[in-house]
């Protein structure tokens, strides 16, 4: 059987994984399965170079030995091993917050229990205030920032205020359970504590830190916790974190993780217990992680009256009214209160203090518990964090929980002040607020919406799922910006997520100044992109485009629960999402979390082909229409009109055989009409129908020119005006990542391509996504050029101002003052009375909220207008 090529154009088009319909079948054209078995003998986990191929580099390249060696703690699936273990410190800890100077102080005595197989002769113990030295490592490596020649006063006063702010903790003593000193040795944020005798496995020890430090101003100096200064009415909002000396995690994979603390990459911490008491000023209102254990020494009588009504109802109720938050304001008590909360098994610890906070709260239904959405806010947030605060963290805690596990804490906190977002175990601090009048923005609703999901869902991720955020950035707020994304689109339709779906992320991907997403926290190129929105991204395509919703989630949940409580490593996700999902994803691996590469595909050429019959006279009536359509080359149209008296027509000797008017040179002799009749009797039934097909056969070339393999979704237009999506899977990149050729079998005329109609693969150039070119317009303004001014016409322009402005003083001047000539001369120059009086400027509402009864919002407030922003 021969083909006949048509067209050999510059057209394209891709197929599906599970093959067309039945008017198309996909089949593969110049591929071949790989060995079955790649011989990996090298100690180097990258492939070595391949002078003899066009593509250098393997995609598919297995990524086994790039991760560590599956052993007893940390298995080839991706779950912890059964000798799995990871150490436990407890805190007990009494904390003294002064208002008066804006510091704390206090002990914190820390029970260390070594879990691990290992003997230990000293501990790691983390001082992160001590970034804010002015000695510290953190601010000496800091770069130059951009400075031009203008800048603002609060860029200066930023730099001065972190050179005259004395930061970092003041260590009085470190002691043992005896009293009996302990020496230690200070490195910039960490400190070394040398133990009297080694700390064998299953044994503990405990430490005894005495300590104080400043608190930061978090609205001058950027910071994950500090105070807020309100001049209105002089008072603070404390958002008090990393505030106590915490033990540094000692872990299977790293020993001890002692990177200092340089102000990007997070934290790495130990699950404990917390027996916690803040001293503050009597009429200051506490919010914290844990449990509130003296209710009667610290709440009101209303407010406990308050709180056991809001646990029977389903809606929002205010604790402490904005009304009594306001007069609170004016207090300033001499008084001291001390709150006691306990946690249980949290991996950090964080409270906020003030006298300007209303409390509003609601229960949340989680599983066979009853969980306390509550937020805590000044009046200068009103009315939008009465509306929205405490209803995002219950949707957050309900849309989490379905794809990784129930949220096990009693409490679940939200606090506006200083710090924009912030997470800690049952508490987050967010900072958007409305405008001096109570207006607030669509990006500020949006805004504040999306940063509560995100730090309320930090519960998850990093403080259950208690990542290495020190080393791994992306673990913890890459895939809870991906849960982030979900969650806001459950909020309500066309939510106006900044980060998840793929074309968000493509001019990121598609600019320069990056680094892979797996790199050090610390050494991260454009963080927020590299660390949030990449992962994130690549998460939602791996979910909607490669795995597919089912085999997704379930791996992913898979995740969450075997690491609930536990410290996984990226090894640990890669293994249990292909493990759980059946799947080969080292190229997804590869490409999105330890390259640069980008996604780009093309569309190269089409060719078609038809099956030639063989029929001579097919093929001859075949060539004369094809003579027939061709039209004229511009010589033969001209020469044609020209009055040419041709040699062979004035001389007719010269013609013969080949001359004659009967001659056809595609004249189809008897003797071919036997050969083919000969041909068609070998053949069965089945070949001869064959033979007579209209199958169309396009031969499609594709190319990969950002060169990240991705599978590669194509929408197929046909010339009967139907159409068909179809997707080829990832793997058709595995012999050449560079270029490939799919052949398509169809019964229709193709007569349009296109690649990513639903810009689902991030795909970063969208001009060579279709077959023929889709031209897209750019446009321009149209404006007037104005004249420009000179000094000299400066001058003048300004002279003339200045003498009309002389000409119509004088004319005032000249005029009688129409007062004077008709006061009467018995009387006096006023009547005081009538004078208009001062008006004290009315205290703004803070929310329209006057009664404990009114609620801050409807349970299931509508849906505004779709606003956007995001964290």
């Amino acid at each position: 059987m021969r083909f006949r090529s048509i067209l050999p154009s510059r057209l394209a088009a891709p197929c599906s994984n599970s093959g067309l319909t039945s008017a198309m079948v996909c089949l593969t054209v110049g591929l071949a399965w790989m060995l079955t078995a790649f011989a990996c003998n090298s100690a180097s986990a990258q492939p070595l170079p391949n002078p003899k191929h066009g593509d250098p580099t393997d995609k598919f390249h297995p990524l086994e030995p790039w991760l560590p060696t599956p052993n007893v703690y940390r298995t080839a699936s991706g779950a912890p091993g059964p000798q799995y273990w990871q150490q436990r410190a407890d805190y007990a800890i009494d904390i003294v917050l002064n208002d008066e100077n804006q510091s704390l102080s206090g002990n914190c005595q820390i029970t260390y229990h070594n879990q691990s197989p290992d003997t230990l002769d000293y501990l790691w113990v983390q001082l992160d205030q001590n970034r804010f030295k002015n000695d510290s490592v953190a601010i000496t490596s800091q770069a130059a920032p951009g400075i031009s020649s203008q800048a603002t006063f609060k860029f200066v006063e930023t730099m001065l205020a972190q050179q005259a702010f004395d930061g970092g903790y003041k260590i009085s003593s470190v002691t043992d359970a005896k009293g009996d000193v302990i020496d230690h040795l200070i490195v910039d944020t960490m400190m070394r504590v040398d133990l009297d005798a080694p700390l064998p496995p299953g044994k503990s020890t405990q430490l005894n830190i005495e300590y104080s430090y400043n608190i930061v101003d978090a609205k001058m100096i950027r910071a994950r916790g500090g105070y807020e200064f309100f001049e209105d009415d002089k008072n603070y909002i404390y958002e008090v974190a990393q505030w106590f000396p915490r033990m540094a995690a000692y872990t299977d994979y790293t020993g001890w993780q002692h990177h200092q603390f340089l102000g990007s990459g997070e934290f790495t911490l130990e699950l404990g217990d917390y027996d916690v008491r803040i001293d503050v000023p009597a009429d200051m209102v506490v919010a914290s992680t844990g449990t509130l254990k003296n209710t009667n020494e610290v709440l009101k009588p209303e407010w406990k009256t308050r709180l056991a009504k809001m646990k029977k109802g389903e809606d929002p109720e205010f604790i402490i009214t904005p009304e009594e938050a306001k007069a609170n304001e004016k207090s300033k008590s001499k008084e001291r209160a001390t709150w006691n909360f306990t946690a249980k098994n949290v991996r950090d610890f964080a409270f906020a203090a003030s006298r300007k906070f209303i409390w509003d709260a609601m229960p949340v239904k989680v599983g066979d518990q009853t969980v306390l959405a509550m937020s805590y806010y000044p009046n200068e947030a009103e009315p939008l964090w009465s509306q929205y605060s405490t209803e995002s963290i219950a949707h957050t805690l309900e849309v989490y929980g379905r794809y990784s596990f129930e949220y096990p804490y009693e409490v679940a906190i939200s606090v506006n002040g200083p710090v924009y977002g912030m997470e800690y175990p049952m508490i987050c601090f967010n900072g958007p607020r409305p405008e001096d009048d109570g207006t607030y923005s669509k990006a500020t609703k949006y805004g504040l919406i999306s940063v509560i999901i995100h730090e309320v869902g930090h519960n998850f991720f990093p403080m259950i799922v208690n990542s290495d955020e020190r080393q791994w950035t992306w673990m913890d707020e890459g895939l809870n910006t991906f849960l982030q994304y979900l969650t806001e689109q459950e909020w309500e339709d066309n939510y106006p997520s900044r980060r998840g779906p793929p074309e968000k992320i493509v001019p990121y991907m598609r600019g320069s100044n990056q680094r892979p997403i797996m790199t050090s926290s610390d050494e991260i190129l454009q963080f927020g992109s590299n660390a949030y929105g990449k992962p994130a991204t690549a998460l939602n395509i791996l979910r909607e485009t490669v795995l597919g919703r089912e085999r997704f989630d379930y791996a992913f949940s898979q995740y969450a629960k075997r690491w609930k409580f536990k410290r996984p490593t990226p090894s640990d996700f890669f293994r249990t999402i292909e493990d759980a999902s059946g799947t080969d994803l080292d190229w997804f691996w590869r490409g999105w979390f330890y390259s640069t590469d980008h996604v780009d595909v093309s569309i190269e050429g089409v060719e078609l082909y038809l099956i030639d019959s063989g029929d001579p006279d097919e093929t001859a009536e075949r060539k004369r229409k094809q003579k027939d359509a061709r039209e004229d080359t511009v010589s033969d149209e001209r020469n044609r009109a020209l009055p040419l008296r041709r040699r062979i027509d004035w001389r007719p000797g010269l013609k013969d055989f080949y001359n004659a008017a009967d001659y056809d040179e595609d004249k189809v002799e008897e003797n071919d009409r036997k050969n083919y009749q000969k041909f068609l009797d070998k053949l069965s039934d089945e070949q001869r129908a064959m033979l007579r097909r209209t199958t169309r056969f396009y031969v499609i070339q594709f190319a990969n020119k950002g060169g990240l393999v991705m599978p590669v979704p194509l929408r197929i237009h046909y010339a009967d005006n139907t159409s068909e999506d179809v997707q080829l899977p990832p793997e058709i990149w595995r012999v050449n990542s560079q270029s490939v050729k799919r052949l398509f079998l169809t019964e229709k005329e193709i007569v349009r391509l296109e690649i990513d109609p639903k810009r689902e693969i991030a795909d970063t150039d969208g001009s060579n996504n279709h077959w023929p070119p889709k031209l897209e317009p750019s446009r321009f303004k149209l404006y007037q050029s104005g004249k420009s001014s000179n000094p000299m016409r400066k001058a003048a322009e300004q002279e003339k101002a200045e003498q009309k402005k002389k000409a119509e003083q004088e004319k005032k001047e000249s005029q009688p003052k129409a007062e004077d000539s008709k006061q009467p001369a018995d009387k006096p120059d006023a009547d005081k009375s009538a004078e208009p009086k001062s008006k004290k400027p009315a205290d703004k509402k803070p929310a329209d909220r006057k009664s404990e009864d009114k609620k801050p919002a409807d349970k299931k407030p509508e849906a505004k207008s779709s606003e956007a922003s995001d964290e």
